[in-house]
């Protein structure tokens, strides 16, 4: 008698044919496209595996882009989505199937059934930028003073996020937000632990032995030592026992733009031209 051929070969077996025929040009479609009852169950298992990431409606979150957009920058079919939810995609954050810690991980219905969902809420033509992109750029590197902190392919400070792919990550409503009120998203009390809006972005001062005191965004942490990059963009690397202090806020060293500061339209400038560079 011939044993049962585990589910782990099963769903590897299930991938390897996936793949080929992605190779031989065959389009793979979602055996549950459609399907409402699908979509809604992907839903549920959207809000468990990836809305922390994601942003519930899957409209983007601090470490994940917004899903609801027909674009997606590692693949737009349902094959491509499959692969990238099962497999995760590399140099990015986004983990393979069962291995973010949350256990076994999905079996292939329910990833199925997480992109019935996403086509469910996608949508087909994002809004075009109201904004003057050319207009943006000089406000990014000049007067609303964005490049002080924040980087733009390889130009600007580095004291804040990188800006170069936001644009696909954040919807624009998040993007206002982020400018108009920049402690919202660290108040939410997010521990990520990559490069898209971090928690190196946690706002920390030190007071070292001899009494001096250094602020700073936190980089790197463990339960004996911290590095911190302090507002001159200086790394600091401490033993936490050799300190007199430690104190950490979730409000943001970039202060609120409000309007006086920044104009709505200069903003809509700023956002248009984050989208074009996004967009390249």
């Amino acid at each position: 008698m011939i044993d049962a051929i585990p589910a782990s070969i099963l769903a590897m077996l299930a991938l390897i044919a996936l793949l080929a025929c992605s190779t031989l040009g065959e389009e793979v479609r979602n055996p549950l496209s459609g399907d409402p009852k699908a979509a809604k169950a992907g839903e549920f298992e959207f809000r468990i595996n990836c809305a922390f990431c994601h942003g519930l409606g899957a409209r983007g979150g601090g470490r994940g882009p917004d899903l609801t957009r027909a674009h997606k920058r590692h693949g737009d079919t349902d094959g491509d989505l499959f692969q990238n939810i099962s497999q995760g995609i590399p140099g990015t954050a986004m983990p393979a199937n069962g291995t973010n810690g949350q256990g076994v991980g999905m079996t292939d219905d329910e990833v199925w059934q997480i992109i019935a969902y996403l086509r469910s809420v996608q949508v087909q033509a994002p809004a075009k930028p109201v904004g003057n992109s050319v207009h943006g750029k000089e406000l990014f590197y000049g007067d609303a003073n964005c490049s002080s902190c924040h980087m733009v392919e390889g130009k600007g400070g580095r004291l804040g996020p990188d800006l170069t792919s936001v644009g696909t990550a954040r919807t624009v409503e998040s993007l206002v937000e982020s400018v108009r009120n920049p402690s919202q998203r660290l108040a939410w009390g997010l521990t990520e632990s990559t490069k898209e809006f971090a928690q190196e972005y946690e706002t920390v001062t030190v007071v070292t032995a001899d009494g001096q005191q250094i602020k700073g965004v936190t980089l790197n942490e463990d339960q004996f030592s911290l590095q911190i990059m302090d507002t001159t963009e200086r790394i600091h690397l401490f033993e936490k026992d050799k300190l007199r202090s430690i104190q950490k806020s979730r409000k943001s060293l970039m202060p609120p733009y409000d309007s006086t500061i920044l104009s709505d339209r200069d903003l809509d400038d700023v956002i248009a031209y984050l989208l074009s560079v996004s967009a390249k």
